[in-house]
């Protein structure tokens, strides 16, 4: 039989100190401002997540505007641009941050057609608490705009080593 010497019965072969270490080392990382290959992947899945809730979202209001396919459009855009970022510096410093940007744009567009979405609901802002839960749901491109700025600050921040 193997000698684990003083391990834990936890995981198999993993010692509680080098789980302990590897948590100490990404809170250093994000301490130092290291982290941007992580953020970068978080926007990946992060974009990606979101383009499919938009994408049924929108498809039960059947697409009624053009501008509804853009954010279902823009996700896939910003997934390859977050595992660019991760997989290259070079790609997390000029394509990731391009395509956050665009994001953010079309979240903060999104945002203005919720809006003027509710205002044609019958009664507009006057009618405000109900057509804000029947309308459009304002707040929810503000989600999207997170998204990209999730990957902003990904192209700002220092690489892990």
């Amino acid at each position: 039989m193997k000698n684990l010497g003083n391990r834990s019965a936890g995981a198999p072969g993993i010692a509680p100190a080098d789980v302990v270490h590897g948590i100490d080392k990404m809170v250093r990382n994000i301490e130092t401002g290291r982290f941007e290959r992580s953020l970068a992947a978080l926007t990946a899945a992060g974009a990606l997540v979101t383009a499919a809730e938009i994408y049924f979202e929108h498809d039960k209001a059947s697409f009624g505007n053009k501008w509804m396919w853009v954010p279902v459009v823009l996700g896939p855009v910003g997934a390859v641009a977050g595992v660019a970022g991760v997989c290259s510096k070079r790609m997390a410093k000029t394509a990731l941050p391009l395509a956050s940007a665009v994001i953010v744009a079309n979240g903060l567009q999104g945002t203005y057609f919720h809006a003027r979405g509710i205002a044609q609901k019958p009664g507009g802002f006057k009618n405000l608490r109900y057509n804000m839960e029947m309308g459009p749901p304002l707040l929810a491109p503000l989600l999207v705009t997170l998204v990209g700025g999730m990957g902003i600050l990904a192209a700002v921040l220092r690489r892990e080593k």
